[in-house]
């Protein structure tokens, strides 16, 4: 009998865990040579942004990113600078931000039109509304690069990780993991190196 109580509460105990108000599933997301699906999401200029927006590119680098988080304010300057090469190269940078902003007031949306402005973001940046894009593919930081491939079978993610291999100070950078794969993409060569660590902070939800 009491073998029957337990389980009964522990059955109860599991169904109510389920309707707990924030729920986000994540399983490995995107793998290399996954076919991303497309997404419609503001922009802070309150249009909204699809990659099937962009009919010329060869590619995008869909970038997890946010105001608040040491390390993707560490890469602004970056990330803005591998906008300003890719994307006449047909390579734009679009950057999305995951967190959830009642967890940070400072990653509302509000917060991101200025931040946008301060910087001169040359990239769309987009708001994960409802946190659904980030889960599907699988970023657990910010920064978090996707690179992906517009092929005729969709976007094919060719590499997934870290900008480079310093998040602190740019002019100690030895090697630059997202630029020697789009490189290597647009030339029609292997990339090396598909996949590294990213290093930032986890996504708020």
């Amino acid at each position: 009998m009491k073998t029957l109580k337990a389980f009964v509460l522990l059955a109860v105990l599991i169904t109510l865990a389920g309707f707990s108000s924030k729920s986000i599933v994540i399983d490995n997301g995107y793998n290399i040579g996954d076919t991303a699906t497309d997404f419609s999401l503001k922009n802070v200029d309150g249009e909204t942004i699809s990659l099937s927006d962009y009919k010329s590119a060869k590619g995008f680098l869909v970038i997890f990113t946010c105001n608040t988080c040491p390390y993707s304010v560490a890469y602004e300057d970056r990330i803005n600078a591998l906008d300003a090469k890719y994307k006449p190269l047909g390579v734009p940078v679009i950057a999305i931000n995951p967190n959830n902003p009642e967890k940070k007031p400072g990653d509302s949306f509000a917060a991101m039109k200025t931040r946008a402005t301060e910087k001169g973001f040359t990239f769309p940046y987009l708001l994960d509304e409802g946190q659904k894009i980030y889960p599907e593919y699988g970023a657990k930081r910010t920064p978090h690069v996707f690179l992906l491939e517009k092929t005729l079978k969709g976007n094919v993610v060719k590499y997934i990780g870290a900008i480079d291999d310093n998040s602190g100070d740019a002019s100690n950078v030895e090697e630059k993991f997202v630029e020697n794969a789009v490189d290597a993409m647009l030339a029609g060569k292997e990339i090396k190196v598909t996949t590294t660590r990213a290093i930032g902070c986890s996504i708020k939800v």
